[in-house]
């Protein structure tokens, strides 16, 4: 009988690897540029603020 649980197992196994293959991305090359330039221009503006808030630091100081 230890081939039938050997079997199983396998095929457990296999299973669980599918499963985890099909949590990819599933965004396409456009939507993955598209999310990736919002990404990037949201972070463009956050510096935009730091330095701002560090030029006018910097104005009060002196």
């Amino acid at each position: 009988m230890a081939r039938g649980n050997q079997r199983d197992k396998a095929r457990e196994a296999a299973q669980k690897k599918l499963a985890g293959q099909k949590k990819g991305n599933a965004k396409s090359g456009s939507e993955m540029a598209r999310d990736k330039e919002l990404a990037a221009q949201k972070m463009r503006e956050k510096q935009a603020a730091a330095d701002a808030k560090k030029a006018a630091e910097v104005a009060v100081k002196k």
